[in-house]
């Protein structure tokens, strides 16, 4: 077994944790705009979710062309669509839009489950 591959799960459950634990504060965050609901579920919502999903699976895609290591495949995914849900969220809070720290944890879910179906396939196909 090469060196480091006992340590790959225990990386990922480690980044898996990580982001789970930044979904969870941003999720127990309050909202800025309290006179303005903010529903959980919507349209909007799933739009957040569904293109972090898209990036950080292509994302896990694109970091394979860069390594053979699942952990530089998986930051990869996750920083591109953190990245672009971030930026989002920043664009809406300068543009006069409406940040939404309920959009930014649909981002952080849609991310998760990217990487993860990401490196399930990898894992289980390849």
């Amino acid at each position: 077994m090469p060196d480091g591959a006992v340590n790959r799960p225990r990386s990922l459950r480690r980044l898996a944790v990580a982001l789970s634990a930044l979904a969870l504060l941003v999720t127990l965050a309050p909202s800025a705009h309290a006179a303005n609901p903010d529903p959980w579920l919507g349209r909007d919502k799933a739009l957040h979710f569904g293109a972090s999903f898209a990036l950080a699976s292509g994302g896990y895609g694109g970091g394979a062309l860069l390594s053979r290591r699942t952990e530089v495949r998986a930051v990869s995914g996750a920083a591109l669509a953190l990245s672009a849900g971030i930026a989002k969220e920043v664009y809406d809070r300068y543009a006069d839009g409406d940040p939404s720290w309920r959009d930014l944890t649909w981002d952080v879910v849609g991310t998760v489950t990217g990487v993860v179906v990401a490196w399930l396939i990898d894992r289980y196909l390849f």
